[in-house]
């Protein structure tokens, strides 16, 4: 199929034809006949990259009256960039549509300068929620008109907590409107949304529901907590062309890793929440023109992200929610590319790498950590490669005669032996004595089955539930919020409820359930701050009143064995 067959107007035929655009995605051959041929509105499920834009872009494009100075199509987007990038791509295809204009708002951006583009209505309108939301109280925009709707990453906007902002957005406009709703996942609140918006809807599903983009292949690496960042760098090493994102869970964690990065040599740079937005566009500037090669980022700071030719993302540690490492993964293996997502894991969390594998219905493959030598073997190939292939500057032939006298002493083995080792002894410094990273198989194991630990819980019944104690309270600063963001850190596993808290000067409670309370009170066995305790709730004090008790047991016994002296009868009374 080609895009002549799709029944495009020449004018947008020609705009894309100008842009390189030969044979409609997948993603575009289902939507664009359908948006033509039927009145239904549509929820399309497909990965981020895989030409969602276009797909209901050109269709619009072709259905909209530009004689009409009014907003017949509206596009929602979860961020700044996202919206930034829809709006240029739309604007790209319509080039040849006179009197078609295509305005984006966005928060984070002078809102003088939007609200002087909307003096004149566009016929399209691509915006973030919490903008528009403003700019309808302002009665700047009106969407009473719309023909058109389209909620684009749909789930992100979710997960963003723009649900009220939505149905806000929603209820503003008109019945009669087409909505349209892409989404790289089906979460339950996009299901709610479909059936209370939509009428009648129909869904094209691309590739596996709630699976990950089929360009992408999934690795992990098992080392010991303390090791990712080691891991870190040999992995990087070992892909010296990589251009990849590198995601942290926090935002310290994410300046943590980028500097260090950046002491360490490594081209790289953070993207997190605490950057103004002349910071934010500043990094993505560069790393959009390869100034950079390893972004570090937060998955807040990197939502809508639309960067190209990604080769890798790696996961410095694994999310809490699994649908956002379909996300994750979604930023490489994009427009028919090859990817690779990389996970850093410890050998506790192997349990959710077999949650990921079933979600995304993909096999995640374990690789070793490389050792020194077969770093600097791949640094040593690398750099006699970019020889081979390096572009001669005819300006050099005038300097080559005066070289070769220069350097006739030197035998061509040695002479190779130098060349290589002014750039690579760095490598071969660093990696002379480095440590195996893996885990060895039996301490693997061992920490697997754990045989010399009891199991906490007795016999507790499944679908019982357990009561926790930790050793922090109010005294600590905690309130219910701050306990259960402490709690999800350490347990790193959102699957696990928690359930009633309560919270004292010392000491704080919470539920489990039976069936997960010996994962939480491992997790916080192993990875929990040096002195905090978790412990199950009613154990300690049932120890210390069983102390008391027997304290008071020998008290009693001794009183007894003691001799009554008759002239004192009142000691025989107990």
């Amino acid at each position: 199929m080609t895009f002549q067959e799709l029944g495009l107007k020449p004018e947008v035929l020609s705009a894309i034809t100008n842009l390189g655009f030969e044979t409609p995605m997948p993603v575009q051959q289902e939507t664009i006949p359908f948006i033509f041929e039927r009145q239904e509105d549509l929820v399309v499920l497909a990965q981020t990259g895989t030409g969602k834009t276009a797909a209901f872009g050109l269709p619009i494009l072709n259905l909209i009256d530009c004689s009409k100075k009014a907003v017949q199509a509206l596009v929602l987007a979860p961020t700044r960039e996202l919206c930034i990038q829809i709006s240029n791509d739309l604007t790209k295809f319509a080039k040849n549509l006179t009197g078609l204009r295509v305005v984006p708002i966005y928060g984070g951006e002078s809102i003088v300068k939007q609200l002087k583009q909307l003096d004149e209505q566009p016929q399209v309108l691509v915006a973030t929620p919490g903008r528009l939301l403003d700019m309808l109280r302002r009665k700047k925009v009106r969407l009473n008109g719309i023909s058109f709707l389209v909620l684009d990453e749909a789930d992100e906007m979710l997960n963003m907590g723009f649900l009220e902002d939505i149905e806000t957005i929603l209820q503003a406009t008109p019945e009669s409107r087409r909505t349209m709703l892409f989404s790289a996942t089906m979460p339950a609140e996009i299901a709610r949304i479909a059936k209370n918006y939509m009428n009648v809807s129909h869904e094209i599903t691309i590739g596996t529901r709630n699976a990950g983009s089929e360009n992408v292949s999934h690795v992990y690496y098992v080392v010991q907590a303390k090791q990712r960042y080691l891991a870190l760098k040999r992995i990087v090493d070992m892909n010296p062309d990589i251009y990849g994102i590198v995601f942290c869970r926090t935002r310290q964690e994410t300046k943590d890793i980028a500097e260090k990065l950046l002491i360490d040599g490594y081209n790289a740079d953070a993207l997190h929440g605490d950057l103004s937005q002349v910071q934010r566009d500043s990094v993505m500037s560069k790393f959009r023109l390869r100034g950079l090669q390893l972004l570090v980022a937060t998955d807040v700071a990197a939502r809508g992200l639309d960067v190209n030719d990604l080769t890798h993302v790696i996961n410095y540690n694994l999310p809490d929610d699994a649908e956002v490492y379909t996300h994750r993964s979604g930023r490489t293996g994009r427009a028919n590319k090859k990817g690779v997502s990389i996970s850093i894991i410890h050998v506790r969390e192997r349990h959710r790498i077999r949650t990921l594998e079933n979600l995304l219905k993909k096999e995640f493959k374990q690789v070793s950590v490389p050792d020194g030598m077969a770093v600097c073997k791949k640094q040593l190939f690398h750099l006699i490669d970019k020889m081979e292939n390096v572009q001669i500057n005819e300006e050099i032939e005038s300097f080559i005669t005066e070289i070769e006298k220069k350097l006739a002493y030197l035998e061509k083995e040695e002479m190779l032996k130098r060349f290589v080792s002014l750039e690579f002894n760095r490598f071969l410094e660093y990696y002379k004595n480095a440590p195996d990273l893996n885990i060895p198989e039996k301490e693997e194991k061992k920490t697997k089955k754990n045989p010399e630990k009891k199991n906490i819980l007795g016999n507790v019944k499944r679908g019982k539930k357990v009561r926790f104690r930790l050793n922090i309270g109010t005294k600590q600063n905690f309130n219910v919020n701050r306990l259960l963001a402490f709690i999800n850190d350490i347990i790193c596993d959102r699957s696990v409820k928690i359930g009633s808290i309560e919270i004292i000067a010392k000491a704080s409670f919470f539920d489990v359930y039976a069936e997960q309370a010996e994962q939480v009170f491992r997790a916080f066995e192993q990875f929990a701050p040096n002195g905090i305790r978790l412990e199950i709730a009613g154990k300690s004090n049932q120890k210390k009143q069983n102390q008391v008790n027997n304290e008071k047991s020998i008290s009693r016994k001794k009183s007894s064995e003691r001799k009554v002296n008759p002239d004192k009868p009142w000691r025989r009374r107990r």
